[in-house]
C-alpha cells in the first residue's frame, strides 16, 4: 500500500503563498531558497537544521547512509524504463563534452530537455506520467550526438526519445488495455497482466496472518521457453552491482550507529539485500520500528508501488533525516491519542483496530534525499507498508520540516499565488494566510501518523485485493481521516489547533485545489492519472456531488472565472466522514469493484472547459506548479590525515549536481 505523501498537498498552501510562512520560520537573509527555473519546474535548496548540534560519529553515520542512498541512483532510472539509462549517458555525454554552439536556441532547448530527463529519472514527466519531448528539431539532436561519438546508437535514441508510440506512458491506467504491456516501467518483460496475477495467485496463502509483499524486490519475466520467473533484486542478481556499493555505504555506517537496535536493522537490511529473501524485509521493518530514541533515521529500499501498474513492485528509494526534537512534541501528542482517534473514527467498528500499537511519530529534517525521493521529493512518510506488520507492530511517521519550510520561504520570491486567483472572497484570503501554515503540518500529520495507521482489514482479505485502485484508495482514505480529525474540537483540546477557525480554511482549499486547482498540472485533453491527484479529485468531487441538495459547496461565477465555495463547513465534516466510512469498507473488505467504481467515476476525468479555464488563470500567474531540490553536500573535513568533521555547503548548481551523481553514483 501507498504511505507517503509524494507532493506538497496543494496549490494556494504554503507551498505558493509568498506571504505564508511557518510560525517562528524566516527568510535567511542571503540564502537563496529558489535556484532554477525551467518547463513547469522549479528547483529549490534545502537548509539542515541542528547540523552542529550533531557529534562527529552522528555526523559521519549520517554521511555514509547519504551515500548508501545516492549510490541507489541508477536503479530507479532502469525500473522507470529500461531506456532510461542509455538516454541518460547520452545526454550527460553531450553536455560535458559538446565544443558547438551553447548559447543558441537549439542547444538551450535540448539543455531544457535534459534537465527534466535529470528531475523525472528519466524520458517521462515525474508526474504526469506520460513521455516528454524535446523542444529543439530532432536532426539537430541527431548531430549532438554524433559529435560525443554516439552515431552508431543515434537512430534507437531517436526513437526513444522522439516518437510518441514508443514507452508513451511511464505507467498506463487506461482500463480498456492490458494495463502491463501498455506500461514502460520495467517491472514485467513479455507477459500479460493475467499472467502476472495468476504467476502471484499460485503463491499466496489467503489464511497466512503474516502474508510477504510478493514481487515487490523483482522483476517478472517470460523466458523464450515460456516459463514465467522472477529476478530477484539482490547482490549477485538484478541491480547487484548498484547493491554491493549500497552495502559498502551501510557497513561503514553500521560501525557509527547510535545504537545496538539501529546496528541490528542495518545488518538485517544488508542480509536482505543479499539475498532478497522478502521475510528478511518483514524483519527489517519491525527492527526498525523499534528504534523511536535515535536522532538520525533513513529509508533505504524498495519501498513504495506507486509506479506499477498493479501496485506490487517497488521503486528503490533513499532519505537520512534528523530529529527536529523540539518540533516533534506535536506528533508525539497525536501519537499519544491514537486509540482515541481510532475508537471515535466513522468507520464500522469492524474496521477498527481494538488496539492501535506502536505508533510513533515526528518532525524531521531531510539531510540526504535519493531514488523516487530526488528531485521531487515527499513531505511525509508513514511506514513500513505491510499491513500485517502496522497491525502487530505499529507504525513510523514523519513529517519533513525543511523540506516544507524551503517551499515556504522559495515562494516568497514570487509577487504571485493561486490563493489569491482562485479564493471567492479577501476573507477566504486573509483566513488562508491566518492559519493554513500550521494546518497544512498538521493535515500532513494527521494523515501519514494516523490515517495510514488506522483501521483494519478484515480476516482473508488479501492486502493486494484492490489491486491497480490500491494506491489511490489508500490516499484517498488517510486524506480523509486527516480532514475529518482536523475539525474536531479534540485538536485544540490538545492544543495542536489553536481554535475552531482554523480548520476552515483547511476546507475550502481541499475543495478548490481537488476541484480546479490541481489540474495545472495536466495537459490538456489528458485524463487524471496520478494516485495523490486522484485521491483529491475522487473526495472532492463526491463530496460536491453529495452536498448539491444542501449547497454545502457552491460553484460560483465571477467576470467569467469559476469558485468553488464551502458554505457549510460542518456538513462538509460530516460528507468526510461518510466517505471515509465507506472507503474505509472498501479497503477491510477487499471490494474491488466498488473501489473501482469510485475512482472511476470521481477521480479520472476531468471536465474539458474548467480544465482550460484553470489552465489559462494559472499561465497567467507565471508559477511553476512542479517543485524539487538539489541536496546539500555533506564533505568529509581531515586535519593531520584524519577526519575531524562533516562540513555542509549548499550548492546552487542543480545542472552540475545531477552531473556529479551520474560520475560518481554510476553502477550500472
Amino acid at each position: 500500500m501507498i504511505k507517503i505523501g509524494k507532493m506538497i498537498a496543494s496549490f494556494g498552501t504554503a507551498a505558493v503563498l509568498a506571504s505564508c510562512v511557518n510560525p517562528g520560520q524566516k527568510a535567511d537573509g542571503d540564502f537563496r531558497y529558489l535556484i532554477d527555473e525551467f518547463a513547469d519546474l522549479k528547483i529549490m535548496r534545502y537548509r539542515i537544521p541542528g547540523w552542529d548540534s550533531l557529534t562527529l560519529k552522528q555526523k559521519e553515520y549520517v554521511y555514509h547512509l547519504g551515500e548508501a542512498a545516492k549510490y541507489g541512483r541508477d536503479i530507479i532510472w532502469v525500473q522507470n524504463c529500461e531506456a532510461n539509462l542509455p538516454v541518460r549517458k547520452a545526454l550527460e555525454k553531450i553536455i560535458a563534452g559538446y565544443d558547438g554552439d551553447r548559447e543558441c536556441k537549439d542547444f538551450q532547448d535540448f539543455l531544457v530537455y535534459a534537465k527534466r530527463v535529470f528531475f523525472s529519472n528519466g524520458i517521462h514527466h515525474h508526474y504526469a506520467e506520460d513521455k516528454f519531448f524535446p523542444g529543439c528539431p530532432q536532426e539537430y539532436f541527431r548531430t549532438l550526438l554524433v559529435s560525443a561519438g554516439l552515431e552508431d546508437s543515434a537512430d534507437y535514441l531517436l526513437d526513444v526519445i522522439y516518437n510518441p508510440e514508443v514507452f508513451p506512458q511511464r505507467k498506463s491506467t487506461d482500463a480498456s488495455s492490458d494495463i502491463v504491456a501498455a506500461s514502460a516501467v520495467n517491472f514485467y518483460d513479455n507477459v500479460t497482466r493475467e499472467e502476472v496475477e495468476k504467476f502471484y495467485a499460485g503463491m499466496i496463502d489467503p489464511d497466512d496472518p503474516e502474508p510477504v509483499s510478493y514481487g515487490l524486490n523483482s522483476k517478472v519475466v517470460k523466458g523464450p521457453d515460456g516459463v514465467i520467473r522472477e529476478e530477484v533484486y539482490r547482490i549477485g542478481g538484478l541491480y547487484g552491482p548498484a547493491l554491493e556499493k549500497i552495502v559498502a555505504e551501510l557497513l561503514k555506517a553500521q560501525a557509527v550507529a547510535e545504537n545496538d537496535i539501529q546496528k541490528e536493522y542495518i545488518s538485517t537490511l544488508i542480509e536482505y539485500y543479499r539475498t532478497g529473501d522478502l521475510k528478511l524485509w518483514d524483519k527489517y521493518n519491525i527492527e526498525w520500528l523499534k528504534d523511536t530514541l535515535g536522532t538520525v533515521d533513513f529509508v533505504n529500499g524498495f519501498v513504495e508501488d506507486y509506479n506499477d501498474p498493479l501496485g506490487r513492485k517497488a521503486t528503490w528509494e533513499g532519505l537520512v533525516n534528523i530529529k527536529d526534537h523540539e518540533a516533534s512534541q506535536r506528533t508525539v501528542t497525536i501519537s499519544e491519542n491514537a486509540q482515541w482517534f481510532e475508537d471515535n473514527s466513522p468507520v464500522d467498528s469492524r474496521f477498527k483496530k481494538p488496539v492501535v500499537k506502536g505508533i510513533s511519530a515526528k518532525v524531521i529534517d531531510a539531510t540526504t534525499l535519493a531514488g523516487d525521493c530526488y528531485p521531487s521529493t515527499p513531505i511525509g512518510i508513514n511506514l513500513p507498508n505491510a499491513d500485517w506488520i502496522r497491525r502487530d507492530h505499529g507504525s513510523k511517521s514523519v513529517t519533513i520540516a525543511n523540506i516544507t519550510h524551503a517551499y515556504d520561504l522559495a515562494a516568497q520570491e514570487s509577487p504571485n499565488s493561486t490563493l489569491k486567483e482562485f479564493a471567492w472572497s479577501e476573507e477566504e484570503v486573509a483566513a488562508a494566510r491566518k492559519y493554513l501554515s500550521v494546518t497544512d503540518e498538521i493535515h500532513t500529520d494527521l494523515h501519514e501518523c494516523l490515517g495510514h495507521g488506522s483501521g483494519q482489514l478484515l480476516p482473508g482479505t488479501s492486502p493486494n485485493a484492490l489491486g491497480e485502485y490500491s494506491s489511490t484508495l489508500e490516499e484517498t482514505r488517510a486524506d480523509l481521516f486527516g480532514l475529518y480529525y482536523i475539525a474536531d474540537p479534540k485538536m485544540v483540546e490538545l492544543g495542536i489547533l489553536p481554535d475552531m477557525e482554523a480548520y476552515k480554511p483547511q476546507y475550502s482549499n481541499y475543495i478548490r485545489n481537488g476541484l480546479m486547482v490541481q489540474f495545472t498540472r495536466v495537459e490538456l485533453g489528458r485524463k487524471n492519472t496520478e494516485a495523490h491527484m486522484q485521491n483529491r479529485k475522487l473526495i472532492a468531487e463526491w463530496c460536491y456531488e453529495a452536498g448539491l441538495e444542501d449547497n454545502v459547496i457552491e460553484k460560483k461565477v465571477r467576470d467569467g472565472k469559476t469558485y468553488f465555495v464551502v458554505n457549510d463547513y460542518e456538513a462538509l465534516r460530516g460528507l468526510f466522514g461518510k466517505l471515509l466510512a465507506e472507503v474505509q469498507r472498501i479497503k477491510s473488505e477487499g471490494d474491488y469493484a466498488a473501489g473501482k467504481a469510485l475512482v472511476e467515476k470521481y477521480a479520472v476525468n476531468i471536465d474539458p472547459e474548467l480544465h482550460k479555464e484553470v489552465k489559462e488563470r494559472y499561465e497567467a500567474l507565471n508559477l511553476k506548479p512542479y517543485g524539487g531540490f538539489v541536496n546539500p553536500e555533506i564533505v568529509p573535513v581531515e586535519k593531520d590525515g584524519k577526519i575531524v568533521d562533516y562540513s555542509v555547503r549548499y550548492t546552487d548548481d542543480y545542472l552540475g549536481q545531477m552531473m556529479e551523481y551520474g560520475e560518481k553514483y554510476a553502477t550500472l
